[in-house]
């Protein structure tokens, strides 16, 4: 999905009662915090069952998603999940443990596919009952390493490529998401829910997808840990697609221990996703190995300042901050190391995004068979109109319009677009700033601290974000908790060559260990004064 980079200005005026702080106590007793190796060892030792762990996730779940604070985070919990709970404590009484994940309650947002009881929507009333044939590549992973799907989460609607004035964390299906943090603050799409779910306790980790800043800032957002993988590294089988060339699905949890552990139950080829061949000699079964709290020692950190420091003095100097405990941890800072070509694929990113939207969903909605309908990306066009007072109360669907304009991908125009991005944030843009520093990875601000939920206008756009470099080259992009602008998160960002994600995951695991910036959600009515 897409980080509202994008989406500038304007919407419809109608009242916007769905962006107002719910009237409640302010009063949430405090939620499960304990990681998957905790969770797990407590199964292990016979402390908890796995159905009572989905069994105090549903109620989680029920107390804050529509209710309370009215978190709009979960689009629907699994009918299955406690008899899949069960299934899970008999394989373990039986002496079989499929892993760290086996019996472990995992949410996974709305555009991956699962072939079972529950939708796969992208949060559009238009593909309720559109059910996929078969399970997305990454839930077969999921499931085999013996995780309970607990159920679908809400998101910005279509992953933020349906308008230029979305609001983040808006759909159809399920309204508009809050921040646990401020509840008048937008949780950031597109993964709006995987990641608010997470903040708020329902889960130790979700499933999120990113196209160009859809997992970290949603994570950035809401305090938490968040992968962007390599391209390739997991499967987009089954999953509703923007873009060839930059979709991924990544893990998105309270701890860079929890992501690793949820990367390496996800990573790994797939027959029905040809991107992931490129992933051979990359993967790795358990990425846990890779963190040690000593990782900055002796690393190369270079400091891309412009155009990704400068949009708010404040997550700046929690930026700075964060270098100097890189600098007294051992790390070698090389400040500043530019990346070149910045900005230059901006517009032609969303021209290469638009055209890979409409090959890619037509031959998604095909793959859902005659009996399903919407068919083509002209059908949903065709829906979005004839239910506006549904689907388009704030905001309407230019960036469908202009896809469906788009030719094929064999047009000169397409490719030779995607060869220019790939030649200016791979070659002369990430490449070449790594080679000639001799870098290990770059860091940045995530982005800005979370805005007011805004219906009207959309989201504001001009904040600053390091995603898009690393989202156009299809390279990794992990972000971290950094500390809190009035009581708001900022996240602290670590990205760099393809396949570099154990790298990354121990020099964001040796900073938050430096660190410990994550505090638990307030629930808090608005920011903190």
């Amino acid at each position: 999905g897409l980080l509202a980079s994008h989406a500038a200005k304007g919407a419809s005026s109608r009242a916007a009662a769905e962006g107002e702080a719910t009237s409640f106590d302010g009063q949430v007793p405090a939620g499960d915090e304990r990681g998957i190796a905790e969770l797990q060892a407590a199964l292990t030792a016979g402390a908890v069952t796995s159905r009572a762990l989905v069994e105090a996730s549903l109620a989680r779940i029920a107390l804050l998603d529509r209710t309370g604070p009215a978190l709009r985070h979960v689009l629907e919990t699994n009918p299955d999940a406690l008899a899949l709970a069960d299934a899970s404590d008999a394989e373990r009484r039986g002496g079989r443990v499929r892993g760290p994940l086996h019996g472990i309650p995992i949410l996974i947002k709305d555009n991956i596919g699962t072939a079972d009881r529950m939708e796969t929507t992208a949060g559009s009333l238009a593909l309720l009952g559109a059910r996929p044939p078969a399970d997305a590549g990454l839930v077969t992973r999921l499931r085999a390493a013996g995780a309970v799907i607990l159920g679908k989460t809400n998101l910005s609607e279509w992953a933020n490529i349906r308008s230029t004035h979305a609001s983040s964390g808006w759909s159809g299906r399920g309204g508009q998401g809050r921040n646990p943090y401020a509840l008048d603050r937008t949780p950031s799409g597109s993964s709006s829910g995987s990641a608010g779910a997470v903040a708020a306790a329902y889960c130790a980790g979700a499933i999120g997808s990113e196209t160009d800043g859809s997992i970290t800032s949603p994570s950035s957002c809401c305090s938490l840990v968040g992968l962007k993988p390599t391209v390739g590294l997991v499967s987009r089988s089954v999953m509703i697609p923007i873009s060839a060339s930059q979709d991924t699905a990544g893990p998105i949890a309270r701890s860079v221990r929890d992501v690793a552990i949820l990367l390496g139950a996800m990573a790994g080829a797939d027959a029905q996703d040809p991107a992931t061949a490129a992933s051979a000699g990359h993967v790795h079964a358990d990425y846990t190995g890779f963190l040690r709290a000593d990782a900055l020692e002796g690393a190369r950190i270079g400091v891309p300042r412009t155009r990704l420091f400068g949009y708010s003095p404040a997550v700046d100097r929690l930026a700075e901050e964060a270098i100097a405990v890189m600098k007294r941890s051992g790390a070698v800072i090389v400040d500043p190391a530019h990346l070149d070509h910045l900005g230059e694929y901006d517009g032609t990113e969303l021209d290469v995004l638009l055209y890979e939207l409409k090959d890619g969903l037509n031959t998604y909605l095909a793959g859902l068979g005659t009996g399903s309908r919407p068919g083509t990306l002209a059908d949903v066009i065709a829906f979005n109109e004839r239910e506006r007072e549904r689907e388009m109360p704030y905001f309407g669907q230019e960036l469908f319009v202009a896809a469906e304009a788009k030719g094929p991908l064999t047009d000169p125009a397409y490719r030779q677009a995607l060869a220019r991005n790939h030649r200016l944030a791979r070659t002369l843009g990430i490449n070449a700033t790594m080679a000639k520093h001799r870098l290990d990875a770059l860091v940045a601000p995530t982005t800005g601290a979370p805005s007011l939920i805004d219906l009207v206008n959309g989201d504001p756009g001009g904040g600053g974000s390091c995603t898009t470099p690393p989202a156009v080259a299809g390279y990794p992009h992990i972000t971290v908790p950094m500390g809190y602008v009035r009581g708001l998160p900022a996240g602290l960002s670590f990205f760099g060559r393809a396949w570099s994600e154990p790298v990354l995951l121990g020099l964001a695991f040796a900073y938050e260990q430096a660190t410990k910036a994550r505090r638990p959600p307030q629930f808090l009515a608005t920011a903190t004064v």
